[in-house]
C-alpha cells in the first residue's frame, strides 16, 4: 500500500533530534509546505533535510483557526487537498485534522510505520520511541510511549 504524507515542523524537528530523519523515507511521497520549510530555516534544520526526498509545496486555502500556527494550517491544507496523511505532534493540529477526516500520525507513528515496513527492528523502534520522550523537545507521556511500543 502506497502512503503519502505531509509534515508540519514537529515530526521533522523531533526525528532530527534523535538522528532519525531517514525514517521519513517509509513514506512513498513526502511533502513539506513552503511555510513549514521557512519555519525550519529559522531553526537551522534545512541542512539536515538535504538527505530526505521530499516535495516542497505551496499550500492551498487554509482553515481559519487561531489555535494553530501557519505551518500547521498549511500542512492541514495540503493533507486535505491531496488526501495525504498528516504528520504532526501538535495536539490541536491533530484534533483539527481529525475533525475534517484527515488521517494523522505523530513521530511515534512514523517509528511504528518504519518497524511495520521492516526498516528497523522492534528493539530499535522501542529505543527510538523512548528517545523521543527523553532526548527531544517533544512532550510525550509514558502512557503514549508505552501504547506506541505495544503497537509494535
Amino acid at each position: 500500500m502506497r502512503v503519502a504524507a505531509v509534515s508540519d515542523t514537529g515530526p521533522l524537528i523531533h526525528l532530527a533530534e534523535i538522528e532519525s530523519l531517514e525514517l521519513l523515507s517509509v513514506f512513498d511521497h513526502l511533502c513539506i509546505p513552503q511555510t513549514v520549510y521557512e519555519e525550519l530555516q529559522r531553526g537551522g534544520l534545512p541542512d539536515r533535510l538535504a538527505s530526505l526526498d521530499f516535495e516542497l509545496v505551496e499550500a492551498g486555502p487554509e482553515q481559519a483557526t487561531s489555535s494553530l500556527d501557519a505551518g500547521e494550517r498549511a500542512a492541514i491544507a495540503v493533507a486535505n487537498e491531496r488526501d495525504f496523511v498528516l504528520l504532526t505532534d501538535d495536539l490541536a493540529a491533530r484534533e483539527t485534522a481529525a475533525d475534517t477526516g484527515i488521517e494523522v500520525h505523530g513521530s511515534i507513528g512514523v517509528i511504528a510505520l518504519a518497524y511495520s515496513r521492516e526498516c528497523i527492528s522492534k528493539s530499535d523502534a522501542t529505543s527510538l520511541m523512548r528517545a523521543l520522550q527523553n532526548e527531544t523537545s517533544l512532550f510525550v507521556t509514558d502512557a503514549v510511549v508505552e501504547r506506541g511500543i505495544r503497537m509494535l
